[in-house]
């Protein structure tokens, strides 16, 4: 039997891959006071930042509880008896949690193996998708996870905001809260590094940002996937992955949109590339 692979929402991979590669993401929660919508389903992002313009108070986001991965789990263990999942930074939501007790719920038989990604967006979707691959192809579970367990390490991350007030606003700062201060307009590069966001540098313009970006991500030797993700700025993404698929022609160049509970937390402007490096083989 395949393996099936289960991740959530924060992924942000694209859904024409989903659909390929027979992924099963679980979508976290938006709350908007007394409303809450499933993330990328009751939710698109561009509605998202429709209601996030009209809103007098910042959404608050939230993790799917065990019961409905206990639910997914017994739905999938109906066609296989191994289920990788594989989730954001513990450090950034309960959702790896989540998962684990969701486990304990279930009421049919079948192996289920978490794994935290230490990472978030097309990072996390980028180890997702290749586990995917590999599953479809016939790996074992163990063979799946041994090689994911590999590539956490390898993954790479630096990300663009007009602010970092939503950051901050929503707690999820993390180290980059050193460039909090009088001016929080200030071009900042981020990363990802052990699931908590890191400062990297500034930059005086969007354009000198995104040239960063572009700087960073064709840095790497061996690459195996890239992918760039925007909120509403699709052409720079757009822009942005033509540049960087003229470097490296012979690897996928995912573009995507991040979600609206990376949204909440990084406001409309962000604009980020994933990077998983080969692993020589």
């Amino acid at each position: 039997m395949t393996v099936k692979i289960v991740t959530d929402s924060v992924s942000d991979i694209p859904p024409e891959i989903v659909q390929e590669l027979g992924i099963t993401v679980v979508p976290l929660y938006v709350h908007f006071g007394e409303q809450t919508y499933r993330d990328g389903i009751d939710l698109t992002t561009e509605e998202f930042y429709r209601k996030l313009k009209s809103s007098p108070i910042l959404p608050r986001t939230s993790a799917p509880g065990p019961g409905i991965f206990a639910q997914i789990f017994d739905k999938l263990a109906k066609e296989t008896n191994e289920i990788l999942v594989i989730t954001l930074s513990q450090r950034f939501s309960a959702v790896y949690q989540a998962a684990l007790q969701g486990i304990e719920l279930m009421k049919e038989k079948g192996q289920v193996t978490v794994v935290d990604s230490k990472t978030a967006i097309m990072g996390q979707g980028l180890l997702v998708t290749e586990a995917a691959k590999e599953a479809l192809s016939g790996a074992s579970l163990q063979k799946i996870v041994d090689n994911l367990h590999r590539r956490i390490g390898l993954v790479h991350i630096r990300a663009t905001m007009d602010t970092l007030k939503y950051l901050a606003m929503g707690g999820r700062i993390g180290k980059a809260q050193a460039f909090l201060g009088a001016m929080l307009r200030i071009n900042p590069i981020l990363g990802i590094k052990n699931g908590e966001a890191f400062p990297f540098s500034r930059e005086r313009s969007r354009a000198r940002a995104i040239e960063a970006l572009y700087k960073f991500s064709t840095s790497f030797t061996n690459v195996k996937a890239i992918a760039v993700e925007h909120a509403l700025n699709k052409d720079e993404a757009k822009a942005l992955a033509k540049q960087i698929a003229s470097t490296f022609s012979k690897i996928p160049v995912y573009i995507s949109q991040v979600s609206p509970v990376i949204g909440t937390h990084a406001g409309p402007g962000i604009l980020s590339v994933s990077v998983l490096e080969s692993e020589g083989d």
